[in-house]
């Protein structure tokens, strides 16, 4: 491996067109609906050893599901190895408008080494489809697959069970920093300080960036051959002396059911904006560009802390 001091996490970004036989009803909020589902069909289509636990598994540093799903600190990781999981390289980003029509669209993003195992996420989010999801197990028909730039622009890759040639997954351009930007959380953005949830009375912005910087540095380093070599404890005491321009967040409540813990569970975050005037931001500005396909806090890859950055002088759009 070779550290660098700058964020450097291949990504690629796979569009899922789905149609359903009828209007689309899934729940207000249904990101855990669809990672609960493409868990259940990734294991039981790569699963060879049944009835065993992962972390008991002779083949799980092997395995598509263990990789993506549990996502076991290697042994000899010299991060995290008091945790029993670490980042998983994928995230789920949803459409940001509801609808009631027939088709539906989902994007799978993916990090690094996590793009190997792409092809067992088509026959699993594909089966995913097909088994049904959420409560009233909605039938979804996969039409076809999009390869999704930074810039938004796509083009055909799977269709009719063929998938076409792809390009290497490439870390996302930094542009210049404008005066000003605006952070928009799309999905609710669920993080901690002291163990309490951040609200919209204490939230700040060194909260959210440790928060993000230890994301990135973590993905970099189990996802990546360039790990994150940087002063992360100077990037974050300085971050918390930053101020917040303009604050529009609210709390939105929402609960998902667990199958694993047999509960409800309370996931709740914020949701909104927030402005921020960029001088003196330039060693947090390549974090928070790449943090729009990373995502930021608790639950990523359901979907969760998923936030774009606007600014009518940026020269490149997300």
């Amino acid at each position: 491996m070779t550290s660098t001091v700058q964020p450097q996490i291949p990504i690629k970004i796979y569009r899922f067109h789905f149609k359903s036989p009828e209007n689309i009803r899934l729940p207000e909020y249904p990101g855990s609906a669809w990672r609960g589902a493409l868990g259940h069909a990734l294991k039981r289509t790569v699963c060879v050893v049944r009835n065993t636990p992962c972390n008991q598994c002779l083949l799980k540093n092997a395995c598509a599901y263990s990789y993506v799903f549990e996502t076991p600190p290697p042994a000899d990781a010299e991060k995290m190895r008091k945790y029993t999981a670490a980042p998983h390289p994928f995230v789920l980003r949803l459409p940001e408008k509801r609808t009631t029509q027939s088709i539906y669209s989902l994007d799978l993003i993916l990090f690094g080494h996590g793009q190997r195992f792409f092809p067992y996420l088509i026959h699993a989010l594909q089966t995913a489809g097909k088994d049904g999801i959420g409560s009233q197990r909605q039938i979804f028909e996969l039409l076809q697959i999009d390869d999704v730039d930074f810039q938004g622009s796509s083009s055909l890759i799977y269709q009719n069970a063929e998938l076409k040639p792809q390009q290497a997954a490439i870390t996302p351009t930094i542009p210049e920093m404008p005066k000003t930007v605006e952070l928009t959380f799309h999905t609710p953005l669920r993080i901690k300080h002291d163990q309490k949830n951040i609200t919209v009375d204490n939230f700040n912005f060194g909260a959210l960036f440790s928060t993000l910087l230890r994301r990135i540095s973590m993905i970099s380093y189990f996802h990546t051959d360039t790990p994150l070599d940087t002063d992360f404890a100077g990037l974050t005491a300085s971050a918390r002396q930053v101020q917040i321009a303009k604050q529009q967040l609210k709390w939105f409540d929402w609960t998902r059911y667990s199958s694993r813990q047999q509960t409800e569970m309370n996931m709740g975050g914020l949701v909104g904006s927030i402005e921020l005037n960029t001088a003196g931001m330039d060693e947090y500005w390549p974090y928070l560009w790449l943090g729009q396909w990373t995502h930021v806090g608790k639950a990523t890859s359901m979907g969760m802390g998923a936030y774009s950055i606007n600014s009518t002088s940026l020269s490149v759009d997300r």
